[in-house]
């Protein structure tokens, strides 16, 4: 018969072999500001996440491709709305944030429902 420390650290080794170490992607959050006005002459992007197609401004776009898009030659500060259509889930909606971190010049509003 086995002892209980030799079952404890053969559950403890297999726990510790089974399991994975993967590193989460993590999105950085800001408060919105109260007060502050967008800028007049600057136009802001109306971007619209479905579960399987994003439209910006009405054009059927991938995430793959936001950088190449006219968001890409953007003046420092210009508005993004993203509005998110139902049955977003959480996943694409980072998916999406972490594609438009690679645009630092944007400031990125997620509208609510």
């Amino acid at each position: 018969m086995t002892s209980l420390i030799d079952i404890i650290f053969l559950l403890l080794l297999f726990f510790m072999l089974t399991s994975t170490f993967s590193k989460f992607s993590e999105v950085a959050l800001t408060e919105a500001a109260s007060g502050g006005a967008a800028l007049p002459d600057v136009p802001p992007f109306f971007l619209q996440l479905d579960t399987d197609i994003v439209r910006l401004n009405g054009e059927a776009l991938d995430l793959a491709a936001l950088d190449t898009s006219a968001l890409g030659a953007t003046e420092p500060g210009t508005p993004l709305l993203v509005s998110l259509q139902t049955g977003v889930d959480a996943q694409r909606l980072t998916d999406l944030l972490v594609a438009l971190r690679k645009l630092p010049r944007l400031s990125v509003t997620v509208l609510g429902s």
